[in-house]
């Protein structure tokens, strides 16, 4: 009776298991709808509108450019600025321009097709001033404890100080760019680089509800010893923005939505207030926002000696050759040099060093061999 029973619960549990399958929910959204991506600022070069068009829930690539629409700026007092697509989905203004604080600006988009042709307007949004960045600093941390013949192991926690007298600037955001030098163990020709990433979470703080506009020690980012970024020398560069109470209350549900783990009853894009609107269909969804903010920039320099950085290149040599010129096959295609020194007559024959990884003879695999501008060189 008791292997009948077991039999049964059995087949029941390979039956539920079996009948598993993904569920995308009924949103009643558009399978299409326009994101925006638009920052206006007060320096010249650094506006930016991004145009696509988002996918379905449930389908997980990336959203397609928008290209040939017309997009244009206007400000309070009748001024235009008319912008050109670089890339595409991509739109910048067509002549030198940086917005001004104080006045409010408005972003038109028309999507420019001979089929459901729609115009898209922000709302009109005012440029804020924006205090200066008091300072950024690190702190070294220790991730392992040093030891007997055991250097330790160290990270690097970076953070940011800014307060604004005036008390006007009550919500703030973030981004960073950090570029690192990178020089690889050999004495190849492209051996010096310099690698760029930009910042990809959310980095926004209010001071709203206290009495001074201060913020102090805000964390912007850790690195590990899992990275060489540390190796050699760092620099960060934090541009610090300003916003009003409804922005920041975009970017905070934004923040959230990305922070979660995608249940069923998480925030989804459309439920996240945006500040454009469809002319000719006004119920229609926009994804995204148009921001406009004054900007400060600080940029610091890290060069300290951090213990148990990674050396992602300390397996490079595959194979050596001592003696003679023998042809190496695939030599530039599938193995590459790290060093080669000629013979000396009557002392040493020529000694050859290969690798079969190209990135360990070339640094431009990750990198530029082309030094920023902004590059300190050490004295």
């Amino acid at each position: 009776m008791k292997t009948t029973i077991h039999f049964i619960l059995f087949l029941l549990l390979l039956l539920i298991t079996s009948c598993i399958a993904q569920f995308v929910p009924e949103l009643n959204e558009e399978k299409q709808l326009l994101v925006v991506q638009g920052l206006i600022t007060d320096q010249q070069g650094n506006s930016i509108v991004r145009l696509s068009k988002s996918l379905p829930v449930g389908l997980k690539s990336a959203a397609r450019p928008l290209s040939k629409c017309i997009v244009t700026l206007s400000d309070d007092t009748g001024n235009n600025v008319v912008f050109s697509e670089t890339v595409p989905g991509t739109y910048v203004p067509l002549t030198l321009f940086h917005g001004i604080i104080g006045r409010s600006y408005t972003l038109h988009i028309n999507t420019n097709t001979d089929s459901n042709n729609l115009t898209y307007e922000s709302f009109p949004v005012e440029m804020k001033p924006v205090p200066a960045i008091d300072s950024i600093y690190y702190v070294k941390t220790v991730i392992e404890k040093p030891a007997e013949f055991f250097k330790g192991i160290n990270g690097c926690q970076i953070y940011l100080n800014t307060h604004d007298p005036e008390n006007n600037c009550r919500y703030y955001r973030w981004e960073y760019s950090e570029t690192w030098a990178l020089r690889l163990n050999f004495d190849v020709p492209n051996h010096n680089c310099w690698i760029s990433n930009n910042s990809k979470d959310i980095f926004i703080q209010s001071t709203a509800s206290l009495s001074e506009d201060v913020i102090k020690n805000l964390p912007l980012t850790y690195i590990t010893n899992a990275t060489d970024r540390l190796k050699t020398k760092y620099s960060i560069s934090v541009n610090q923005y300003s916003m009003n109470e409804e922005e920041y209350n975009y970017w905070d549900k934004l923040k959230r939505l990305i922070e979660q783990t995608g249940g069923l009853y998480d925030l989804v894009p459309s439920s996240i207030p945006s500040n454009l609107r469809c002319v000719e269909i006004p119920e229609d969804k926009v994804l995204g926002y148009f921001s406009v903010s004054s900007v400060s920039t600080k940029r610091i320099f890290i060069k300290d000696n951090f213990e148990g950085i990674i050396d992602p290149y300390s397996d490079c040599v595959s194979s050596t050759l001592v003696g003679g010129d023998d042809y190496i096959e695939g030599l530039g295609v599938t193995v590459w040099t790290l060093f080669d020194s000629p013979p000396i007559p009557f002392s040493s024959p020529r000694f050859r060093v290969f690798t079969r990884t190209r990135g360990c003879a070339d640094c431009t695999v990750r990198g530029t061999n082309i030094k920023p501008s902004f590059w300190e060189d050490d004295k």
